[in-house]
């Protein structure tokens, strides 16, 4: 069975068989699509460096995407690189990192131990990858800023966030799916 099927610049399209019923001419309006799940833009945006040693969030880099309907979701992945430095004998080290959209925290270490470890020597440090997923509804067609902020859990520890001396740098990637 040979077909041809043709679309001009009006988005007609002949040469389709519809329902079973032989070739005719549809409109492309016609036809229905299921597009939820698609993939509608990425935007991608590489880490700049951060070393703190605040207990104090501080902003390390964003990524702005305009949605294309209040129905899309954002499925955001971030990846950052961290060095945590030397400190003092017998204690605990830790990155803590938040992603906010706009002004509101949608994902956060805060009150927890995120990037860590307890730490015997105040010569002991180390290095990881922290990386997470999720997948955000913003329900607008605005331009929509997320900004990864990072802190030290102790005002005595070094964090050094997507330093390229240590590592590879960190990104953050946000994918609009049609909703």
């Amino acid at each position: 069975f040979n077909m041809a099927i043709t679309i001009n610049g009006s988005g007609t399209v002949t040469g389709l068989a519809v329902g079973g019923l032989p070739d005719g001419t549809v409109d492309a309006g016609t036809l229905a699509v299921n597009s939820r799940g698609t993939v509608l833009q990425v935007v991608s945006q590489s880490s700049s460096a951060l070393e703190t040693s605040s207990t104090t969030y501080a902003d390390m880099y964003s990524a702005t995407i305009t949605p294309s309907s209040t129905s899309s979701k954002i499925l955001v992945m971030v990846t950052n690189h961290i060095f945590v430095g030397a400190d003092s004998n017998n204690t605990w080290r830790a990155a803590l990192i938040i992603l906010l959209r706009g002004a509101t925290t949608i994902h956060s270490d805060l009150d927890s131990y995120g990037e860590g470890a307890y730490l015997a020597n105040d010569s002991d440090r180390y290095m990881t990858y922290s990386s997470f997923h999720l997948l955000d509804s913003p329900a607008t067609t605005s331009a929509t800023v997320y900004k990864l902020q990072g802190k030290s859990k102790t005002t005595s520890a070094t964090m050094s966030f997507n330093n390229t001396g240590y590592g590879a740098g960190g990104a953050i990637t946000l994918m609009e799916i049609a909703g």
